[in-house]
Parts: C-alpha cells; structure tokens; sequence
C-alpha cells in the first residue's frame, strides 16, 4: 500500500506563491507517474497537473497552465506542486494521487490513479 502524504498548504495573497511537496512511501516511486488534484467547495474534484516517473514529460490543465509547475525528486520521493501568481479560484485541497504500474496513458481523472493523499488545504485570499 502506497502513503501518500501532502503539506504545505496555508493562506496565501492573490499573486503570491505557495509550493507544495507530496512525499511518497513507494518502494519503486520512480515508476509511479503522479498527479495534483484539486477540489474547490462545492464542487467536484478536477484534475491539476501530472508527471510521468522519470519526469521528462508534464501535462497541466488548462486552468493552471503558466502559473503551476510539477516536478519531483526520485532520490527523495517527493513529487513537487510550485504554484505562483496564485488567483482566489485557486482556493481548494490540493490532492497528490500515484499511478502504479502497468503504465496508463488515462491520467485526467481521479479514478486513473491508485492511490491518494489526504490533501492540503491551500486558501488564497484578494
């Protein structure tokens, strides 16, 4: 079983930055492609960003495309969420999820993953 734990959220103002770090328990995390959910009040969990295990390749919604960056640390087994020009639609908790293998080229929604974390609260006031 694969523990995913997530930290660093807070309060943050409109435009300032916030990184986000998902340490893992894997024994072969460099195999697990891994995503950043997020899930604002009210609504439904969407998907944020993904990278695969080696971490040449990166994909991002539309809505955090620019601003959020993903990358991880395979030595460490941290995978990394670094959010800048943070907007108030960004308020939500903020989920890392593990893709374990056989690889799968489905990755945007949160059924496409094995495991999760709790989430890390992250609220961005104007």
């Amino acid at each position: 079983q694969v523990r995913l734990v997530e930290t660093g959220g807070g309060s943050v103002q409109a435009g300032g930055p916030l990184r986000l770090p998902c340490e893992s328990s894997a024994p072969y995390f460099s195999t697990n492609h891994m995503g950043w959910f997020r899930q604002a009040p009210g609504k439904e969990r969407e998907f944020g960003a993904r990278i695969t295990g080696g971490g040449r390749d990166t994909y991002y919604s539309a809505s955090v495309k620019g601003r959020f960056t993903v990358s991880r640390d395979n030595d460490r087994k941290i995978v990394y969420l670094q959010m800048n020009n943070l907007k108030t639609e960004d308020t939500a908790v903020y989920f890392c999820a593990a893709q374990i293998p056989p690889p799968s080229d489905d990755f945007y929604k949160w059924s496409d993953y094995d495991a999760w974390g709790q989430g890390t609260r992250v609220t961005v006031s104007s």
